[in-house]
């Protein structure tokens, strides 16, 4: 495991430069050994619990909060560098930094201090909202009170990073039909963390349902959902962006594997000119091919992470109707296109455009990783198939992050802002 120091244990003195080099040795170890872990369902718990004691999730906190400070463009890059070496594990931490985004955000977050701390101590952040069944975004959980206590009776499924947690958190509908958050340990009695997430892609990301069996919840983990909408609506922007993030990494991958595949293991087909692999024209062009998607997909998302951190934080709210998708992050219940962009308000406005280059790099991320992953197999011939190559598992990750926001919609949504000037869905989507 990676020592640490005093002081990092401690969220004190740490800076972006020192975590990228931190991580580095880990992201190593966990390039090396993602083909391997494929097949067998090997979670590296060592090496996430590595990379939390480098405080990751501190890189873009301000430094008077005891982190890095940061800009998102250092997040996003550090995202994207995770992804690159076991994109499972970028989606493992996708709670994480959610949470440490929701303080960077909001100086006035319900517990904020509470978090940072946890923040700071290298805890990692398990959540979710989705359940099954019912309608769209319906919340069949309960919070009940028995006795003197309340207690969380139901189960949450694509509880992404829950194995590799120490804190859960999730919607819960009250007595009176209102949605309340809660945070609590992930280890408490009757917290029930099953690893049986069966997807084509990412299939360790620790993904898995969490049942949620009489629990007991204090009054202090608990937030009642806000009754207004901030200025910019669109805070599931970085969520968003995140997604694309990894997108990215997994065409930084499937170019790394290219690039060792023709190197060591491939040999020239019968009727080509070359003697070796990395000589035939052919490869090259698919190597090189494979190279623009994969800076491509970089580009468009670091641009877009420009875009949102230009976004002005406000806490002026105005009134509406709000749910919650994941903890810390705060979405509206609405998910129809709003009238045009108003100038009248530069924070709505800005974080208007931040949603749609992020829909705009989520568009071309995934369309680059899927290409390249597709691509990677014209770089060898019958051999690139081979089960322990797991070149494959590029396309399958690729497909699955994808489907989490169809990029169909996205599309659509940029399309409408262009000829009629719809701003984005308020969905918490965007």
């Amino acid at each position: 495991m990676t020592a640490i120091s005093t002081a990092a244990r401690h969220g004190a003195g740490v800076s972006v430069e020192g975590i990228r080099a931190g991580v580095a040795p880990v992201l190593e170890r966990l390039a090396a050994t993602a083909r391997g872990r494929e097949g067998t369902r090997d979670y590296p718990f060592e090496e996430v619990r590595a990379l939390a004691e480098q405080r990751i999730t501190l890189i873009g906190v301000a430094a008077a909060d005891g982190g890095a400070g940061g800009a998102l463009r250092d997040v996003v890059e550090l995202i994207i560098a995770i992804a690159r070496a076991d994109s499972n594990i970028a989606q493992a931490l996708r709670s994480s930094f959610l949470t440490a985004a929701s303080v960077i955000a909001r100086q006035d977050l319900p517990h904020r201090e509470r978090t940072l701390e946890r923040l700071r101590n290298g805890d990692l952040f398990a959540g979710t909202a989705n359940e099954r069944g019912g309608a769209a975004g319906a919340v069949a959980t309960r919070l009940l009170r028995k006795g003197g206590a309340y207690v969380l009776s139901g189960a949450k499924y694509y509880s992404t990073g829950g194995l590799f947690a120490q804190w859960f958190g999730g919607t819960a509908t009250d007595e009176d039909g209102k949605i309340v958050r809660f945070t609590i340990p992930a280890d408490r009695e009757g917290v029930e963390r099953l690893d049986d997430f069966d997807a084509i892609g990412q299939r360790l990301t620790a993904s898995g349902t969490t049942r949620l069996n009489d629990v007991e919840v204090y009054p202090d983990e608990l937030i009642r959902a806000d009754e207004a909408l901030p200025r910019n609506p669109w805070q599931g922007s970085f969520a968003q962006l995140y997604l694309a993030s990894i997108e990215a990494g997994i065409a930084g991958a499937a170019l790394d594997d290219a690039i060792a595949f023709a190197r060591d293991k491939a040999r020239p087909i019968k009727h080509s000119t070359a003697d070796r692999a990395i000589d035939d024209p052919y490869v090259r062009h698919v190597v090189g091919e494979i190279a623009a998607r994969a800076n491509a997909a970089r580009a468009v998302v670091l641009l877009a992470a420009e875009e949102v951190g230009a976004v002005p934080t406000a806490v002026a709210h105005v009134p509406d109707t709000t749910a919650v998708g994941v903890p810390g992050v705060t979405a509206a219940a609405h998910d129809t296109p709003l009238a045009p962009t108003t100038p009248t308000d530069p924070v709505r406005a800005a974080g208007a455009r931040a949603a749609l280059a992020v829909a705009q790099a989520q568009y071309v991320a995934v369309e680059s990783a899927l290409r390249a992953g597709e691509l990677v197999f014209d770089v060898g011939g019958g051999s690139a198939t081979d089960v322990g190559a797991a070149l494959d598992r590029h396309w399958r990750n690729a497909r699955t992050v994808a489907n989490h926001n169809p990029r169909n919609w996205k599309a659509a949504v940029v399309g409408g802002f262009h000829l009629t000037g719809d701003e984005p869905p308020t969905s918490g989507l965007f």
